[in-house]
């Protein structure tokens, strides 16, 4: 099975394992509503880690890195429902509603959401759609469901408002601050570019500044760096670091690791 399973495009999702444990590091563009049906969800950020289990909901703060992982759990496959919340309807929902937010929302991006009857009512009327994929659903239906979505979670926490409808672009922030916490991260510099609130050209020459050298060249060797520290001092095993540090596969992290300590990872002690 696909997974996840793509159910309105852009919009309402499926996802689903029967054992196998699954781990990726995303760029979390838009708010995404989360609902656990079954195993667990974990999603770890710079700022948080949150576990999310059967029956809980999860409202995750657009623009963020996390690195998310997808346990099935004994005798209960992993199965979520995922409702995400695109800014351009959500604009349309802050226009319908005359809702305004004056100021950046400055608190917590990873909110657990309190159940009540009508947030598991509202996610029992998608279970149809999961179950029949397809039947091509119109996307004015995914447009209801999120303005649904969006009118029960005010109702079940009002102050969400300032996180939902806070359309402001990220402000320009700390960029040293940021990168130190966020270098593990495999993303594209322009993602790094976007999060600390500046074009590519500002993003490159504020880091020069900052580092001394260019982002891409600092990236690999803080990673390397790190993994040395993991493995002579915490007693790692390459093959448990290399992806959580932001290498796509173990030989490309042998490789950079052996070109810069002279040595294979394997053989460092």
């Amino acid at each position: 099975m696909e997974n996840p399973v793509v159910i309105i495009p852009g919009v309402l999702f499926y996802s689903y394992l029967s054992s196998q444990r699954k781990e990726d590091v995303a760029f979390l563009e838009h708010n995404v509503l989360v609902l656990q049906v079954s195993g667990q969800f974990t999603l770890e950020t710079a700022q948080q880690k949150i576990l999310l289990q059967k029956g809980q909901m999860l409202l995750i703060g657009k623009n963020q890195l996390g690195q998310i992982t997808k346990t099935p759990l004994p005798g209960e496959n992993y199965q979520t429902i995922v409702i995400t919340l695109q800014e351009d309807l959500l604009r349309k929902a802050a226009l319908e509603e005359r809702i305004t937010v004056d100021q950046p929302y400055t608190g917590p991006r990873n909110v657990l959401v309190p159940v009540n009857d009508f947030l598991k009512g509202y996610f029992e009327s998608v279970i149809p759609y999961a179950r029949n994929r397809e039947a091509n659903i119109p996307p004015a239906i995914g447009i209801l469901k999120v303005k649904e979505a969006v009118a029960l979670l005010l109702h079940a926490m009002p102050a969400l408002r300032d996180l939902l409808f806070d359309f402001s672009e990220p402000h320009k922030i700390d960029l040293k601050k940021f990168m130190l916490s966020n270098f593990y991260f495999n993303v594209p510099v322009t993602k790094f570019a976007e999060l600390t609130g500046r074009s590519l050209a500002a993003f490159k020459r504020d880091f020069k500044t900052a580092f001394g050298m260019a982002p891409r060249h600092w990236l690999q060797d803080k990673r390397l760096t790190e993994a040395r520290h993991l493995i002579e001092k915490k007693s790692k095993k390459p093959s448990a670091i290399y992806l959580d540090l932001g290498f796509e596969s173990l030989a490309h992290f042998s490789n950079s690791f052996k070109k810069k300590f002279g040595k294979s990872p394997t053989d460092w002690n």
